[in-house]
């Protein structure tokens, strides 16, 4: 039997179980799974291993397109305050991206994976990912690979830059920065977009996927994560580093209504739908709301006022604000699926079976 550590109120008894099956049966190398009820933890797990050693309670790892539901809530206060209209032009705040026809491009289109805009069509390489300036100058200049607003096409890395360049021209801040200040440090979470040198020790390097299957990166590209790089760039749509319990702490905002940093109709705003289809990248069914996945088809969630979002490899976060209820699973076993796997879906299904337990 697989060593699991932390804590878990027995009602949720069927997570700690799914967790020690995962690890037992090599599902996962290291992993940990956190719920929320309110702004309170209920459980709260970790275990298995991580290239140099134990998953420990405060390993945290790369994260990636976890990432965009930070950014997006970054967005969401700054909409909240007044300073952000999502239904505005892009141009408005950045006067440089109405180049190339996007005049009248929209924020929400941004947040939506909308904007035509999901991968650089200029030269671009990856060494370009830590030059802010360039990737977000290339954007600007960048003609829509379809009519924006029309139908959603998953910008995996490019919304990142997109959204955070909007954080930058309005608050003089850059998305890391916003982050830290008007977030994570506020709910004193671990989790960071743009990794401080003092926390590399707790890194866990994800393992990559055995195959990775278009639309996901190849699986090399996985490696970069280890670097130096990597880590210390702000990459606000897939670079994030964290584990299970500050991501659902930072998300458990969203399931009660807003908690410390929205107003409630603030909240609500992220169920404003901007698209609802087969995604152009994904080639799966995806509905998305201002920055988060919604119900649908292609994401069944128990309940319908739900936000959600997986990353590469497998981690994932649901935060449902008609229970009240985050889950969130990382870990450093990738599988190929760009936005999770079966085994985030099991443990979120084991959190609502002890919700009904409650």
């Amino acid at each position: 039997m697989a060593d699991v550590e932390g804590f878990c109120d027995e009602r949720f008894a069927a997570v700690r179980e799914a967790l020690t099956a995962n690890l037992a049966g090599g599902a996962d190398v290291g992993a940990s799974v956190a719920v929320y009820l309110g702004d309170e933890p209920v459980v709260d797990l970790w275990g298995g291993q991580t290239h140099d050693g134990p998953w420990r309670r405060d390993t945290i790892t790369n994260v990636w397109s976890i990432t965009k539901t930070m950014t997006a809530l970054c967005a969401l206060i700054l909409a909240d305050r007044g300073e952000l209209d999502f239904h505005a032009p892009v141009a408005r705040y950045w006067p440089e991206f109405a180049a190339a026809g996007k005049e009248r491009v929209e924020v929400r289109h941004l947040m939506g994976h909308t904007a035509g805009l999901p991968k650089w069509t200029g030269r671009f390489n990856g060494a370009d990912l830590y030059d802010w300036e360039k990737a977000t100058s290339l954007l600007a200049a960048q003609e829509p690979e379809w009519e924006p607003g029309t139908e959603s096409g998953y910008h995996a890395l490019t919304q990142g830059y997109l959204v955070g360049e909007v954080v930058r021209r309005i608050t003089g801040r850059t998305l890391g920065t916003f982050f830290l200040e008007e977030v994570a440090g506020p709910l004193g979470a671990d989790f960071h977009i743009g990794l401080p040198t003092e926390h590399d020790h707790r890194v866990a390097h994800v393992i990559p996927p055995e195959d990775a299957p278009p639309p996901a990166p190849p699986r090399h590209m996985a490696e970069v994560s280890w670097t130096t790089e990597w880590r210390r760039a702000e990459i606000p749509a897939a670079g994030g580093h964290g584990n299970a319990r500050s991501v659902a702490r930072i998300q458990s905002v969203m399931a009660t209504g807003g908690g410390s940093l929205l107003s409630a109709a603030g909240c609500e705003r992220v169920f404003e739908q901007q698209s609802d289809g087969v995604d152009r990248v994904l080639g799966t069914w995806v509905r998305f709301g201002l920055g988060y996945g919604l119900p649908s088809r292609g994401l069944p969630l128990p309940n319908p006022r739900t936000v959600a979002w997986g990353g590469w490899g497998g981690s994932v976060v649901v935060a449902d604000l008609d229970a009240g209820m985050t889950v969130s699973y990382v870990m450093n076993r990738m599988a190929g699926g760009l936005t999770g796997d079966a085994r985030g879906a099991g443990l979120v299904l084991a959190a609502y079976a002890g919700l009904a337990e409650t």
